[in-house]
């Protein structure tokens, strides 16, 4: 399951329909919500301090009060599959989620009734596996199992996408040119499409102007070989929205990686044959790949500084260099491994999900047997 946090409870997602509620303090158990939800309830976002929301493989969403837990405040219908993912944007305040329908769809809680919320289906593209906001609700990511990364830049939430505007994403992906694909200092954002611009502007608000909503498909450089293709199964973003962290798998399920990449924000516009990348790989690291199948939730630390990783039965703590600096002191020139700063193994099977505290030098893993373990790191 997943882990939400928020300043003063620890709410676990669980693979049956339970929510479980802990102080994260004294490791206390709070409450148990048994039937949350009709199936696996998938991921936890505190909208403040007392509401909250769920999502579940029931395809539904639940808004929850930390003051009235017997029952939902309200249960939010309009996914057709699996809902993976709950985001919340502070400038609008919309609830945005997204599922394995391949929806993004955002829900407008300052207008919840008994029956739900306004909703809005935003985007749609196929193989969709998560969706991300930046930190200052500016850009929305997208991974996929398909390996393609989406960037929707400059981000309008209030006006939905006709996803037919995006040529891109409707053509079938063609593998790369063999010139493209052996070599070594390709862009890391190279279109699969041939010399289609991988940065599309379906809405123009007026002539001149800087369209909103404009999207980057970006098919990112990963440190494996680069002709099996890879899944994006993880997606999470620095808590300073300098760059975006994915955790990835080979087609061939038979290599993971973790790997940074930082935004680079203002890159000339090239010519559309090269069109602008945002995202350079700076660091990544091979993962230990156990439990295939499974996805591996990895986060950063509050200060960014610090990257918690699945690894097998355990967990890594992983750093730009030795000394835990800030990644904007330490961008190497070349793409450089990450540092592993400790190892924890304290589960008796495959670690799925990491949260850091947002509060307190705190840590907590999840494994597939449903133990939840609680770390104070002492380096």
């Amino acid at each position: 399951g997943q882990s939400g946090s928020h300043l003063s409870v620890l709410t676990v997602a669980c693979e049956q329909t339970e929510v479980l509620l802990f102080d994260p303090i004294s490791s206390r158990h709070i409450k148990t919500l048994t039937e949350a939800h009709e199936d696996c309830v998938n991921n936890i976002r505190f909208l403040d301090n007392r509401l909250f929301a769920t999502c579940s493989d029931d395809t539904t969403i639940a808004l929850w009060d930390l003051r009235k837990l017997n029952s939902k405040v309200c249960s939010l219908h309009g996914h057709a599959s699996w809902v993976k993912n709950i985001e919340y944007d502070t400038n609008t305040r919309l609830l945005v989620t997204s599922g394995f329908d391949g929806n993004v769809i955002t829900w407008d809680t300052n207008r919840f009734t008994e029956d739900g919320c306004p909703h809005k289906k935003f985007f749609h593209t196929r193989y969709l596996m998560r969706m991300r906001l930046t930190p200052d609700c500016s850009k929305m990511l997208i991974s996929t199992s398909s390996g393609y990364l989406l960037i929707l830049h400059d981000l309008d939430l209030t006006q939905s996408l006709e996803v037919g505007s995006y040529r891109m994403l409707r053509a079938r992906r063609t593998p790369l040119s063999s010139d493209g694909g052996t070599s070594t200092s390709r862009s890391a954002c190279t279109p699969r499409q041939g010399n289609d611009s991988s940065k599309l502007h379906p809405h123009r608000e007026g002539q001149g102007l800087s369209p909103r909503n404009s999207l980057e498909v970006l098919t990112p450089e990963i440190p494996g070989e680069r002709d099996r293709g890879n899944c994006i199964t993880s997606l999470q973003l620095h808590p300073k929205g300098w760059a975006t962290l994915i955790r990835c798998s080979s087609n061939t399920d038979d290599q993971e990686w973790t790997c940074v990449y930082e935004f680079q924000e203002g890159a000339p516009t090239r010519p559309l044959v090269s069109p602008r990348c945002s995202l350079r790989l700076t660091h990544y690291i091979e993962e230990a790949n156990v439990g295939r199948g499974y996805i591996k939730e990895l986060c950063f630390s509050p200060d960014g500084r610090l990257i918690c990783s699945p690894y097998g039965y355990g967990v890594r703590l992983l750093a730009f260099d030795e000394r835990c600096g800030e990644l904007v002191d330490c961008l190497p020139i070349q793409t450089s491994c990450l540092r592993e700063i400790r190892s924890i193994y304290s589960h008796s099977d495959v670690v799925l999900t990491t949260k850091f505290s947002p509060t307190h030098c705190q840590l907590a893993s999840g494994c597939l047997s449903g133990r939840v373990a609680l770390y104070q790191p002492k380096f």
